[in-house]
């Protein structure tokens, strides 16, 4: 109950913000955007989530298990709803261990398996945000089809060269990790609970090391059109209300508001995602039409995460549902796996 109260307060204050900006009037322009619009957005992240069940039956493939893709688009699914009702999105984790187990994938199998495609995400980032910088810096618009088969060219090859990198130096890495965390006086629990973290990370890096070259590229290529498919959805949004603004600096973003929601204690990242959607897009943007595009965006990336992956998360975690949103059992499940 007290979930489903949280979860009901997320939504409001998640449509309260742009009403706010843009009035009651905001829902009556809903019926006007164009037709094609919704169907889009919702088949981006459809397929979306279709290249990460693809990502994870590649994964659990590695680890000599077998994942059928019913199976995999149903676990990608459901982590992603528990991740989207859950604060910090901490019920994502826990859903895709579990389920992976449901599976007979070992726990702490499955929690490597997670700590690869974090690296991934990461190692996308960290090569996509500068790039995008760059490029909103240098030329906003990239209307030749050219530069943007350079740019994914350059992004794949970035992305893997810095996979490249961490695999090879992550030994270096981790030894820098113990001393910092002392200077910064860092408790005793938190460093047993990062200590796992880091057994898990030296997991997943033999995983990948492991894994043949080609099917290497074929994992970080799945992970960036994943990435590529959710952070066009915005842009799509803008160009069907006339309003479109630098695909680079909209990249940059959402970036930062991915990060900003990972603070909030609000399922979805529920108020600071909003607010800072306004701070970052008011210049480009008049009242009426960043409230309506905040709903549009926030209902394929958030409120579409909910509604369609509800049902599928309690077919597949059964009587587990509640247990894997509640964030307080979250330390129990680590010591666990």
């Amino acid at each position: 109950m007290k979930r489903a109260i949280l979860i009901g307060l997320a939504l409001l204050l998640s449509l309260a913000i742009p009403l706010s900006y843009g009035g009651f009037g905001v829902i009556m322009q809903l019926p006007e955007v164009a037709h094609w619009l919704i169907p889009t957005i919702l088949a981006m992240v459809f397929v979306g989530w279709l290249f990460n069940a693809a990502r994870l039956r590649l994964l659990v493939s590695g680890v000599d298990g077998h994942l059928s893709r019913r199976q995999a688009l149903a676990t990608v699914i459901s982590t992603e709803f528990a991740g989207a009702a859950s604060p910090a999105g901490v019920g994502g984790p826990l859903t895709y261990v579990y389920l992976l187990h449901q599976q007979r994938v070992k726990p702490g199998h499955g929690a490597a398996l997670y700590a690869v495609d974090h690296i991934m995400d990461l190692v996308f980032f960290s090569t996509a945000m500068p790039l995008a910088l760059a490029v909103f810096t240098i030329d906003r618009h990239l209307d030749h089809p050219l530069w943007l088969l350079g740019l994914l060219i350059g992004l794949l090859g970035c992305g893997l060269g810095f996979i490249w990198l961490v695999l090879r130096r992550y030994r270096t890495v981790l030894r820098a990790f113990g001393p910092l965390l002392r200077r910064l006086r860092v408790s005793m629990s938190r460093r047993r609970r990062l200590a796992r973290g880091v057994l898990q990370f030296r997991h997943a890096v033999k995983l990948l090391l492991g894994m043949p070259k080609h099917r290497l590229v074929t994992l970080y290529a799945y992970c960036m059109a994943h990435w590529l498919l959710r952070y066009s959805i915005l842009p799509v949004v803008l160009y069907a209300l006339h309003h479109p603004v630098p695909w680079s600096y909209l990249f940059v973003v959402q970036g930062m508001l991915l990060f900003a929601g990972q603070l909030s204690f609000l399922p979805g990242g529920t108020g600071s995602v909003e607010l800072g959607f306004s701070a970052l897009l008011a210049a480009w943007l008049s009242a009426d039409k960043l409230a309506l595009a905040l709903i549009l965006w926030r209902f394929a990336t958030f409120y579409w995460y909910l509604l369609a992956g509800a049902p599928v998360f309690a077919a597949t975690a059964g009587a587990a549902t509640g247990r894997l949103l509640v964030a307080r059992r979250h330390r129990h499940h680590e010591s666990t796996s």
